[in-house]
């Protein structure tokens, strides 16, 4: 309950299982992650409540093998892969489940987030049965995390993610976005996928709502209350 910053940080570990924790920080404390998992495989996180000023859950380089399971979240930046390539730096992100969850006042709920500039890949991702009420923004990918102030390089590298599936989301974003796809202009998101997509607003129940992408290829199928047409039918695989 109220750590100075991350509460749990899980580094260089193997065959880690956590369950049935609480964590408790208020919603504007700075980098608050509740659990941070860097350099890690076969990670196990389930039945757990996470309120932060930060992720609930954010999962750094060199990690793999990840099944969270149960998880509820908010208030909170969401479950967070990233941010990964700072610096020009290389990261390797891959099989990740996040699964069964709610989110709730979060300003994210699925999240994926990558420095301008970075190489290196996020793949084999899948995010299943997640129920949203009132998130900023329910699905987001972000290929221009930048917080310097001097800027960051320009787009000629990144790091490139694909096979992302968004499978079985329901309940309410803030705003009129449910998606946004914001993959880097040089190396494309591939292999997008999104099935029965039911997201409203919290200001109706029976608008559809819309989504942003850059640069994202894949396939939207299933029930969809969310206009897809920015996301570009490809057969581009890695």
């Amino acid at each position: 309950m109220n750590s100075p910053q991350m509460s749990l940080v899980v580094l260089r570990c193997e065959n880690v299982y956590i369950n049935q924790i609480k964590i408790t920080s208020p919603e504007y404390s700075p980098n608050t992650d509740g659990i941070h998992l860097s350099e890690s495989q076969n990670v196990r996180i389930q039945y757990s409540s996470i309120g932060t000023g930060d992720d609930c859950i954010s999962i750094g380089d060199g990690t793999s093998n990840v099944v969270i399971d149960g998880i509820t979240c908010g208030p909170g930046h969401g479950i967070s892969i990233g941010s990964l390539g700072k610096d020009q730096s290389t990261a390797t992100v891959e099989k990740i489940s996040v699964s069964n969850s709610y989110f709730f006042n979060t300003t994210n709920g699925a999240r994926i987030k990558t420095w301008q500039g970075g190489k290196g890949y996020v793949r084999s991702i899948s995010y299943e049965n997640i129920a949203l009420s009132n998130v900023t923004n329910p699905i987001i990918i972000d290929q221009y995390y930048c917080l310097t102030e001097s800027g960051c390089p320009t787009q000629e590298n990144a790091v490139h993610i694909s096979d992302v599936k968004y499978n079985n989301f329901w309940g309410t974003s803030s705003k009129d976005y449910a998606v946004t796809l914001n993959c880097s202009k040089t190396v494309a998101c591939t292999d997008i996928h999104l099935t029965n997509i039911n997201i409203t607003t919290v200001a109706s129940s029976d608008e559809n709502t819309e989504a942003a992408c850059i640069n994202a290829y894949g396939e939207a199928d299933g029930y969809l209350n969310t206009d897809m047409s920015c996301l570009h039918y490809s057969e581009i695989k890695d």
